[in-house]
């Protein structure tokens, strides 16, 4: 572990031995992190970057447990906000939609 309270979290290196599974899926990594660490939010771990060995049975990959979900949404790149569905992203209509809308505005004029 390496603590950084300026950015509000810790972060480590995962090492995973997992000889009878091809991989390991991140939702169970996070579940079986809270439990270790006593994380309030699932949330609030993230999980990036596995590599699996070669030949399987080995993965390691970058952790962050975050303090809160507030610090994360601070620190954290958009993409993955996204990706743990914290951040929604833009909505709306896209760029290409609001063009086809004026230029029929353009017609009916």
């Amino acid at each position: 572990f390496k603590s950084n309270p300026l950015l509000g979290r810790k972060q480590f290196v995962l090492d995973i031995i997992h000889p009878s599974m091809a991989n390991v899926s991140k939702k169970d990594l996070a579940e079986k992190l809270k439990t270790m660490y006593k994380v309030h939010d699932v949330q609030c771990i993230q999980l990036f970057g596995f590599k699996t060995a070669f030949g399987g049975g080995r993965s390691s990959g970058f952790g962050l447990i975050y303090e809160s979900l507030d610090k994360m949404k601070k620190f954290e790149p958009k993409y993955r906000l996204k990706r743990a569905g914290v951040d929604t992203g833009k909505a709306g209509a896209g760029r290409r939609g609001k063009k086809d809308t004026k230029n029929r505005m353009k017609k009916t004029r």
